[in-house]
């Protein structure tokens, strides 16, 4: 990593202002924020406010459409599965982006103070790593284990 990026935190590259989208919320319901926020992944929040996993527009085709789940009845909660992989807004950079290649995801919540600040994704990288880190990062992210 360039010394840039290596002063830089999560939070200085991470997208704020994101929006969850309730645990005991339905899969249209999700389905709909995507649509009208233009995301393609929403952080799931309990009543609690508190960060309980993320469900993205592919679960909600590939795991629960194809299934063949009810969209109206079956909650997020129930169709999110995964462990939940979240940064620090103080840790590095180079932290988020070795979480993000470690579990090949493509979206990283930051948290602080147990409470949820903001997402990184490929897009907010693109606008501050330098273009021959952020092509290392997607070939990580995407290659096959």
């Amino acid at each position: 990593m360039g010394t840039g990026s290596m002063r830089k935190t999560a939070r200085d590259v991470m997208h704020r202002g994101v929006q969850c989208v309730g645990e005991h919320d339905s899969l249209r319901r999700a389905a709909q924020m995507m649509r009208d926020l233009n995301v393609g992944a929403l952080p799931i929040c309990g009543e609690d406010d508190r960060l309980k996993g993320i469900i993205t527009d592919r679960d909600i085709v590939v795991k629960c459409c194809a299934e063949g789940v009810d969209l109206d009845r079956t909650t997020v909660g129930q169709c999110a599965q995964g462990s939940l992989i979240w940064v620090d807004a103080q840790c590095s950079v180079e932290e988020a982006l070795q979480k993000m290649e470690q579990h090949q995801i493509k979206r990283l919540p930051v948290i602080e103070n147990k409470r949820l600040v903001g997402m990184i994704s490929e897009a907010d990288l693109a606008k501050e790593l330098p273009d021959d880190m952020l092509a290392e990062f997607v070939h990580r992210v995407y290659a096959t284990t």
